[in-house]
Order: C-alpha cells, then sequence, then structure tokens
C-alpha cells in the first residue's frame, strides 16, 4: 500500500451503510467495503471492524413502528444482531467474531484490559472482531450512545495505527454540504478545536444512524491523541477505498499527535467517565501536573458524585475550568466528611493526617477551556 505503513486499522462502518431502508440488511453499500477489508488482510493488515445496524437491521421484524418505545428499540437490536453479522460473515471466507460492549466494560479499567486481551487474541490468530454497542441492555449511565466514539476507543484500546470513519459525505466541510452548494471539504486537520467543531454542526439525514459530524470529530479528537491517523470518508462511494488503498486521501485525514497520550492517561481522559467532582480553589499555589499529590483536602471547596477510592473523578476549579481527570484515593464520603469540618483546630488536625487526595501516577491534565453554560450551572 503506497504511503502507508498500516499493521492494524479500526473501520467503522455505520447504519445507513448496512439497512439504508430499515427494511433488513442488504450489501448494496457493503460490497465494496468487504472487499477493502479482503485487500487489507492480504496485505497482513489487520482488521477490527466496529459496525453499527442492528437495530436499523431488525426493525422490519417489528411492522411499521413510527416511534419506538426504548423496550422496543432493544428488541430491534436483539432481532437484528444475528441478521448483521449474518450479513458481514456471507463477504467472507475466514472466521469472524462478535463483540458487543457496553460504556461500562471500558470505563472499568479491568474488565478494558480484558477487551483488549480479547481483541488481541481474535487478531492473532486471523479472525475479524467485530464491535457493537450492546444496545440490548445498555442504560443511560453505561452507553457511549454513538459508534463512532466507541470506535475511537477500540481503535485506541486496540493500539491501532489508523481510523478510518465512514459517513454520508466525503469529508468534513467548512459548511454543512447537505444544504450549502458552495460548501468546500477540509482535506487536512492538525489541530480540532473551537473552529473544527463548528463546522461540523449538521447532522446526517439518512434518519437511520445515531451519530453525526460532531460525533465522527469527537471520536478524531480522541484516536489523534492517542496517536491514530484517523480519515473520515464516504462510505457509500466504491472509489474512497480505492484510493484509501492506493495511499491517497479520498476525504478529510486528521493527523496524529507527534507525542501521544500515555495508555493509561488516554484511557483515563477519553474512555473513563468521571463518577464525581472535586471543585478546588480557583488559585491554586501550585499547578495540577505530575506533582499533584500536593493536592491536599484543604483546597477542597466541594464534593460532588458519589464515588469510592480508585474511582475516576474530575477536578475543576471554582470558576468551572476542567483542570484533571484523576484517580480517587478517597471516598467522597470521607472527603465530604472532611470538608465539612470547619477551620477550626480540629478540622485543620483531620485535614493534615489526610494523605493526597489524588496520585501523581493517575491524571491526565485537561486543556483548561473557558466553562460552558453547563459548567457553570454545576456550580
Amino acid at each position: 500500500m503506497k504511503n502507508h505503513k498500516w499493521k492494524r486499522i479500526t473501520l467503522k462502518v455505520g447504519s445507513a451503510l448496512i439497512a439504508p431502508d430499515r427494511k433488513g440488511c442488504t450489501s448494496r453499500y457493503l460490497l465494496h467495503i468487504a472487499k477493502f477489508i479482503l485487500q487489507c488482510r492480504d496485505m497482513d493488515i489487520q482488521v477490527i471492524l466496529v459496525s453499527s445496524g442492528s437495530v436499523a437491521a431488525g426493525a422490519h421484524f417489528f411492522g411499521n413502528i413510527e416511534n419506538p418505545s426504548l423496550a422496543i428499540k432493544k428488541a430491534m437490536a436483539a432481532a437484528g444482531q444475528n441478521e448483521m453479522m449474518t450479513s458481514w460473515d456471507r463477504f467472507f471466507d475466514f472466521p469472524s467474531a462478535q463483540i458487543l460492549l457496553t460504556h461500562g466494560d471500558l470505563q472499568d479499567r479491568e474488565r478494558y484490559d480484558s477487551v483488549r486481551e480479547t481483541i488481541f487474541a481474535l487478531l492473532e490468530h486471523g479472525i475479524l472482531p467485530v464491535i457493537n454497542e450492546n444496545d440490548t441492555v445498555t442504560t443511560d449511565e453505561l452507553k457511549v450512545g454513538d459508534n463512532d466514539n466507541l470506535s475511537a476507543m477500540v481503535a485506541a484500546a486496540a493500539d491501532a495505527d489508523a481510523l478510518i470513519i465512514c459517513s454520508d459525505v466525503d469529508g468534513l466541510y467548512d459548511k454543512n454540504p447537505h444544504t450549502h452548494d458552495d460548501a468546500k471539504l477540509i482535506k487536512e486537520v492538525c489541530n480540532i478545536g473551537h473552529d473544527i467543531f463548528a463546522m461540523a454542526g449538521g447532522a446526517q439525514v439518512s434518519g437511520v444512524g445515531t451519530g453525526g459530524m460532531k460525533t465522527k470529530i469527537e471520536a478524531a479528537e480522541k484516536a489523534t491523541s492517542h496517536g491514530i491517523r484517523t480519515y473520515i470518508v464516504n462510505g457509500f462511494k466504491e472509489s474512497s477505498f480505492e484510493l484509501l488503498m492506493s495511499g491517497i486521501n479520498p476525504g478529510t485525514v486528521f493527523t496524529a499527535y507527534d507525542l501521544p497520550m500515555q495508555e493509561n492517561l488516554h484511557w483515563m481522559t477519553h474512555t473513563s467517565k468521571a463518577q464525581g467532582e472535586l471543585v478546588v480553589e480557583s488559585n491554586l499555589d501550585h499547578p495540577l501536573d505530575e506533582h499533584s499529590e500536593q493536592l491536599t483536602s484543604n483546597e477542597i471547596v466541594e464534593v460532588h458524585g458519589d464515588f469510592s477510592a480508585g474511582d475516576t473523578i474530575l477536578v475543576r476549579s471554582e470558576d468551572g475550568k476542567h483542570l484533571a481527570k484523576a484517580e480517587a484515593n478517597y471516598s467522597s464520603c470521607l472527603l465530604s466528611f472532611i470538608n465539612d469540618y470547619d477551620s477550626g483546630e480540629d478540622g485543620s488536625e483531620l485535614q493534615h493526617q489526610t494523605g493526597p487526595i489524588i496520585s501523581d501516577k493517575n491524571i491526565a491534565v485537561l486543556e483548561q477551556e473557558e466553562p460552558d453554560d453547563d459548567d457553570q450551572n454545576k456550580k
């Protein structure tokens, strides 16, 4: 493959490509994607497939329900998952394996490592991992919500070299190409900032998937910070995959960080959900960095949420700035108890005896941006 040194890629395919009319799976758009997977494997490039489509594939079993309940959607997912896997299997003469995940599987470090080990074992034995969110059992607290972000988490867990996200447009445009004829394709993005997210305002128009361009940018942000080059391409066009095989960018490429985040810090930043918050003084005497063991209980202003020692928490300042995500050394119950003490002699003595609140070995410093309205409302 020209200009590529891929050893392992993650490919995300959405519902609109698998079951575009919600009447079961169709090979209409999947043939050229399957061909691309075969070509990659022939070149010893390992492929991890993140495939949506279970709900869309199973919808036809339930008649014409305009506004299905959550229970019906879960049933659709259960009925459609087998059809989706069967649809992929018919293209290949090698085995595939289904992995259904919730965010709970990824935000728990032990289960996250187990997922990594399973993916590596499948790849080592030439088996294609086909990953999807477990819509049948997931809840609001445990769901990722879209397979764009899930694909980035999977790509990071699998140490992929590239993430390829299929879209219904050629890539990221400076404005919605569905409504603006003068929209211009952005061929390369070196830094994902507010301006890039502003371009991603237009959601998909198919009405089949759960994501849009914004979730694809979020996924690119997660992946590139792990050193994973990310592409957004038009999955409906066979030429997109022909160009990729020729080493040509057919859509938008997001360049990877020159210095990727450490694996454990990337997991904490982009995968692990904060179980609570510590609000600290706006003007700390020291920065939150590798010396963050200096953060003590007397610098805590408020404690929010219900968390245990070892859980991931968000540390933010009184003015709403997100400072870091870190592993808590104490439970919210204990920290609230300490924080509720008056600043008298007994309280000072208890605070003095308390060790560091967060560990310098398990802290991910966040880019400090101005708080949005939701942050201010949490205060």
